[in-house]
Parts: structure tokens; sequence; C-alpha cells
């Protein structure tokens, strides 16, 4: 049997988990209002905006959204639909495909993005001093790194 978390370590998960699910509700809510944008969307629209020549492969794109081929292909159809992205054959190997921004997903973005900073820094940034907002990025880079590497090595070579 696997030993518990100490009581410590317990509080620290339970904190880290209620408060993440909140905040990323609360993210969540307030991006529909405001811009009738959901979080997938945002961040898709701000991959893209990022990326040389505003479009990324399909698969790289899933990769950095942490999103399975078939979640990929359902939100790239739904912001096809309302004009944010196009998808594309990739020029260097016509079998794969791009998710490309658009004007009106950049225009979306553009208009979406003051306003979603201001939440994130009232709840979340703005708590926070600059060794406190050190100390997190390591830890979560240090973690980013170890499940990406975790899942690389549970793929089979036709998952890559």
């Amino acid at each position: 049997m696997t030993e518990s978390l100490s009581p410590e370590r317990l509080a620290c998960w339970r904190a880290y988990i209620e408060s993440s699910q909140r905040l990323f509700t609360r993210l969540e809510e307030d991006l529909r209002a405001d811009s009738e944008l959901s979080f997938a969307d945002y961040h898709v629209l701000v991959l893209l905006s990022e990326a040389p020549g505003q479009r990324l492969r399909m698969g790289e794109l899933a990769s950095r959204l942490v999103f399975s081929p078939s979640r990929l292909t359902y939100q790239i159809s739904s912001m096809q639909k309302r004009g944010l992205v196009a998808k594309e054959s990739c020029p260097a190997d016509r079998r794969g495909s791009e998710a490309v921004l658009t004007a009106a997903g950049l225009l979306t973005l553009r208009e979406a993005a003051p306003h979603h900073v201001r939440f994130v820094r009232t709840n979340l940034m703005d708590d926070l001093d600059d060794a406190e907002v050190a100390c997190l990025t390591r830890v979560f880079e240090r973690l980013g790194r170890r499940l990406r590497a975790a899942r690389d090595a549970s793929s089979t070579p036709a998952d890559k």
C-alpha cells in the first residue's frame, strides 16, 4: 500500500486542487461573460498569435494545449464556424494540417486580452510577491517538464 501524505503535504495538495479549480471556474465564467470565449478558445488564439506566421501544426497545437487529437479537432471546428481560425494544409507536408489565426480571431483576442489580464492580475498575480512568483514558476516549470517527459516516455512511436 502506498504511504499516505503527511498532514502538511495533504493540506498543500488540497489547497492547490481547490484553489486552482475555483480560479479556473471563475476565469472561464469571466471570459465567457466578457468576450463569449471559453478558456480553450482564448488559449488557442494566444498560441496562434504568438506562433510564426500565426499558424501551428495541429499536433503541435494539441500538445501545447494538452488536448487529444479528437478534442483539438472539435475545438478548431467550433472556432472555424465562428471565423476565429482556419484549418489549412501544411505547406511543407500536405498530409498535415495547420490551424491558422484569422483577422477576426486576432481582433477578438485583442479585444478580450485587456479584460483577461485584469482578471489574472486581480485574482492571482497581485496577491503574489516577486519571490512567490519566482517559486511558483520554478515549481510548475519543473512539474511540466516531468509530466511531458513521462507522457513522451509512455507514448508509442505512432503517437508521436
